[in-house]
């Protein structure tokens, strides 16, 4: 009987033993599975996440930041207080074919006029469109222009710096453009070679062609590396070194300037001979947009129409 008793409860507890295992067993499965799907879910939500970051769900991709036509530059107006501060043009949009005519109302003295300057938008855009937005802010209304070059090459008149110092103007300042080539000496001719027969006497050696101007009479061109406003009427064929941005160039009322020139300078604050006699203000200033141009490119060396060509000194 005992015997029977002992064989029954190890069946039990086989029984038992096996029902365990098969739970264990169950057990284990089920966290695999709960382990396989957290971390399907988990890369799922990685996935997704790197994908709304992207902007793969956006309904319209975000734009991209159009590149600038014109990147201005604003200058400190605490550091230098003749600078005036007047914002900047805008970046983009920017006219960049055809023309814009500038017109620029003087009075100097007893004489007054009119000179229009037609604006190479393609080759000058920014200088076109620093000109455009100080106009339409009426910077330049009122305002005289400070000096008149007149010698060495330099035959110019320099307006756009309500400081009247050469070193004001407006706070911004953008990069060189439409710079004429540096002017480059003639070859010079080959020397004549000695010959026993020939004279004592020196033969004068035969002289060099003028340089080409880099500005020639009607030119206008922005003052580089100073400040966004000042800008020169040439009114002579002119060699100067400088590396202006030429704008532009005058269509009428050339004679005028020529005219404000003739009457002469005085000594400047400095005592540097190029103030003009007679102040010479700007009335007023503005740009208007043209028809564009189907071909509107201005070689910086070529001579304006309608413009005198400068005489050789004798």
């Amino acid at each position: 009987m005992a015997t029977s008793n002992t064989r029954l409860r190890k069946l039990a507890r086989a029984k038992l033993d096996r029902q365990l295992a098969r739970r264990a067993e169950k057990e284990r499965r089920q966290r695999q599975i709960r382990a396989a799907a957290a971390g399907v879910l988990t890369l799922a939500l990685l996935v997704l996440g790197g994908m709304w970051i992207g902007g793969v769900f956006d309904k319209e991709p975000a734009p991209l930041e159009a590149a600038p036509d014109c990147s201005w530059t604003e200058q400190d107006t605490a550091a230098n207080t003749n600078l005036k501060a007047v914002g900047t043009p805008a970046k983009t949009g920017i006219a960049k074919t055809g023309t814009s005519t500038m017109a620029v109302a003087l009075k100097s003295g007893d004489t007054s006029g009119n000179v229009t300057v037609q604006l190479n938008n393609e080759l000058a855009k920014c200088g076109s469109a620093a000109l455009s937005y100080l106009a339409a802010r009426n910077f330049y209304g009122e305002t005289k222009c400070h000096e008149l070059t007149h010698a060495e090459g330099s035959f110019a008149l320099r307006c756009g710096d309500p400081s009247e110092t050469g070193n004001g103007g407006a706070a911004f300042t953008w990069y060189p453009e439409n710079v004429p080539p540096s002017a480059t000496d003639p070859s010079a001719s080959p020397a004549p070679t000695a010959s026993p027969a020939a004279s004592a006497s020196p033969t004068p050696a035969a002289s060099a062609p003028p340089a080409a101007p880099r500005y020639p009479a009607g030119t206008v061109a922005m003052a580089n590396g100073l400040y966004g406003s000042q800008f020169l009427i040439f009114y002579k064929d002119s060699t100067l070194d400088a590396n202006y941005s030429v704008v532009g160039r005058v269509t009428s009322g050339l004679d005028l300037v020529t005219k404000i020139a003739d009457a002469g300078t005085v000594p400047n604050s400095s005592g540097v001979d190029t103030k003009p006699k007679n102040d010479v203000i700007i009335q007023t200033l503005t740009v208007t947009s043209d028809t564009p141009s189907p071909n509107p490119s201005v070689d910086p060396s070529a001579s304006p129409q309608s413009s005198p060509t400068a005489t050789p000194a004798s």
